[in-house]
């Protein structure tokens, strides 16, 4: 019997109670960014993108960075000091790098994660 194969890993994290100091530096996120991708053995696509918009309590960073496997995507919630993050792709990474990673850089309190194996 063979083992089952997937296209593609999507880790999905929740992180609240973030440092509001870290979660809203655009040199904070970019770094992250940049080491995120060399800790979990990715290749970037350019440089990433992190743009700041939106009101209310929607109002933060948002960040995509495209990979050679797909991409990594997060917003950062200004008012809540809430990250969601979102890491994709079909070659497989290390998720609990991707964890403390956003620990160290964004000192959540509480982190949540769903991991998934994607096949169409």
């Amino acid at each position: 019997m063979s083992e089952k194969t997937y296209w593609g890993h999507h880790l999905i994290i929740n992180a609240g109670e973030c440092n509001h100091n870290t979660i809203t530096d655009y040199n904070t996120i970019h770094e992250f960014t940049k080491q995120l991708v060399k800790d979990i053995d990715m290749v970037a696509y350019g440089e990433p993108q992190i743009v700041k918009f939106g009101t209310g309590n929607k109002a933060g960073y948002t960040l995509v960075q495209l990979i050679e496997t797909s991409n990594i995507c997060a917003h950062f919630v200004d008012e809540t000091n809430d990250v969601y993050l979102d890491v994709f792709s079909c070659k497989p990474f290390n998720e609990k790098a991707v964890v403390n990673l956003v620990k160290v850089f964004f000192e959540a309190k509480k982190i949540e994660t769903v991991f998934l194996d994607r096949q169409a």
